[in-house]
Order: structure tokens, then sequence, then C-alpha cells
């Protein structure tokens, strides 16, 4: 919980003072998403074994990737978020692809659907679809991994 307050509170003190309340809002909305998912997932993806463990932390790797990228991204570029949130989608392709484990493997084709799905939305600004995806997927592959 302390690491999605850090990360909330970062993404939230580095938004522009120019910024209009609609950037800032898409800005918030999928930066708290980010910070959430992206906490429980890491939290989730810590024991593993089974032959999986190498995907889980690859999975865990590209996660922490996207929301590095996302932080960097201007709220005003939504494009740019669309291309991020297509690469993590197709980065979860190839994951499953990577691991024998059955379950794994669904859960990561599943939320690289949901991510193909969000993308579309998220290059207009709209990110209630990306924050519904982030706030699932922490249970879903955690669970697997």
């Amino acid at each position: 919980m302390a690491l999605a307050l850090m990360t909330y509170a970062g993404l939230y003190a580095g938004i522009n003072r120019e910024e209009t309340m609609g950037q800032r809002m898409v800005r918030t909305l999928a930066g708290g998403a980010l910070a959430l998912g992206a906490s429980v997932l890491l939290g989730g993806c810590g024991a593993l074994g089974g032959g999986t463990g190498e995907v889980c932390t690859d999975t865990k790797a590209a996660f922490q990737q996207y929301i590095t990228q996302v932080r960097s991204l201007p709220a005003a570029e939504p494009a740019q978020w669309q291309q991020a949130t297509e690469q993590l989608a197709g980065r979860l392709d190839g994951l499953a692809k990577e691991t024998g484990d059955d379950d794994l493997k669904k859960a990561l084709k599943a939320e690289a659907t949901k991510l193909h799905a969000a993308a579309p939305a998220v290059g207009t600004g709209d990110v209630a679809q990306l924050d519904s995806v982030m706030k699932d997927t922490p249970a879903s592959i955690g669970k697997a991994c």
C-alpha cells in the first residue's frame, strides 16, 4: 500500500501546472489505476515456482516498465499512452507463448486481450477501461504466478 501511495503521490506531484483540468483528470485516473494495480501485481509475483518463475518475473518487469513509461508521458498526448498500452499487451502475448503453465498462459492472454481492447479508448483520453483492466490484472496474474 505504501508503494501505491508513493507512486500515486509521485504522479500527482509531476503534473504540469499548465495542463487543463481534463488532462489532469486523465493522468490522475490512469496514474491511480496503475499505482494500485502495480502494487498488488508486483506483490503477487513474489513467490514463484513450477517453471513459471521466469515468466512471472518478466511479467512483473513488463508492468514496471509500462508504469515508468506512462509516468513520463504527457497527459496531452493520449496517442503515446495508447502506444504504450499496446506494447504492454504485445509483451504479455509474447510471455504467454513462453510459459508451459496453462493457467499462467490463459491469464496472460486474457490480460493482453483486455489491454488491446482498452488501448483505442486510451488513445482518445478515456482511461475508464484501462482503469478496470489494471484493477483486475493483479488478481488474475498474481493467482497464476
